[in-house]
């Protein structure tokens, strides 16, 4: 719904239009916008202004609400768990770049100084579920598994006897 080369995030629409696009009442959308369901940006002189994602969001809260039966907060929840997946979504896309970047570096690296010395010692992909973290100190884990220091019993014949005095 891109018009006139503006992003679809460009808050662009008064109230009316919005209301007109998205075939709800105007007052519907100042509810929703007090609800927090949908946010538009804000004019100087403090009026909303919808942008097309604005306007497609009315449409799906709408759809929500008629089609499936669902109230506004449980609308409100899944739109939250909808941005939460997203955002998530991306760190995992970043995650994946800067983990190939890295094995792209140690390869090269590897590859610079030459076939490794002892025999099995290539770099082979491992799965794990910790992260090592080269070059810091890091503190033990208090939750790790920590084999106590035997402790010595004491000697009954070292004992003193309160009857020798």
């Amino acid at each position: 719904m891109n018009h006139g080369g503006l992003g679809d995030d460009a808050p662009v629409y008064v109230i009316s239009v919005a209301a007109e696009l998205s075939g709800l009442h105007p007052q519907t959308l100042r509810q929703y916008d007090r609800l927090g369901l949908v946010s538009p940006g804000r004019a100087p002189g403090r009026g909303r202004r919808y942008s097309a994602r604005d306007v497609q969001m009315l449409r799906e809260v709408q759809r929500l609400s008629q089609e499936e039966g669902i109230n506004l907060a449980g609308i409100k929840r899944i739109l939250e768990l909808q941005r939460e997946v997203a955002e998530l979504r991306e760190t995992v896309f970043h995650l994946h770049n800067e983990l190939e970047a890295a094995r792209s570096a140690v390869a090269r690296r590897g590859a610079a100084q030459g076939p490794p010395p002892v025999p099995g010692g290539e770099l082979m992909p491992v799965r794990r579920t910790r992260v090592t973290v080269f070059g810091a100190a890091l503190q033990p884990d208090p939750r790790e598994d920590r084999r106590a220091e035997p402790r010595e019993e004491p000697r009954d014949d070292l004992r003193e006897d309160p009857r020798r005095d």
